[in-house]
């Protein structure tokens, strides 16, 4: 669906329309084909997991740019009385933002992460 639909995620919702979780083109080369299980034979609960991050309807770009930095993540979905409307992008947010501002994000969304030790 990914491919056909050109796009490097999809959300899940359930049947009451609450999103559930998101799958990432990453979720599935890591948690699938590295491996070495049959993408075909996957279902999406088993590829999405924790809590997604998603925005309000009513947030201004500041604020999603603002998530996209803090969590490390270049979409973000929509969510309006509980249920997905949308999702938001860094591409989105780049047609609609100065290159300073852009750069600024895609630095901070795209940083690696402290190696955390135990």
């Amino acid at each position: 669906m990914m491919k056909d639909l050109d796009c490097g995620s999809l959300p899940i919702c359930g049947d009451d329309g609450m999103l559930k979780g998101v799958i990432t083109d990453r979720d599935i080369v890591v948690k699938c084909l590295a491996e070495g299980k049959d993408a075909k034979a996957m279902q999406a609960a088993d590829l999405a997991q924790g809590k997604p991050h998603w925005i309000d309807a009513d947030a201004n770009i500041d604020e999603a740019i603002q998530m996209m930095e803090r969590y490390q993540v270049r979409r973000l979905p929509v969510i309006t009385d509980h249920k997905l409307v949308g999702i938001v992008s860094q591409g989105d947010i780049a047609r609609n933002y100065t290159e300073q501002k852009v750069g600024e994000m895609v630095e901070h969304v795209s940083a690696r992460k402290p190696m955390q030790m135990s």
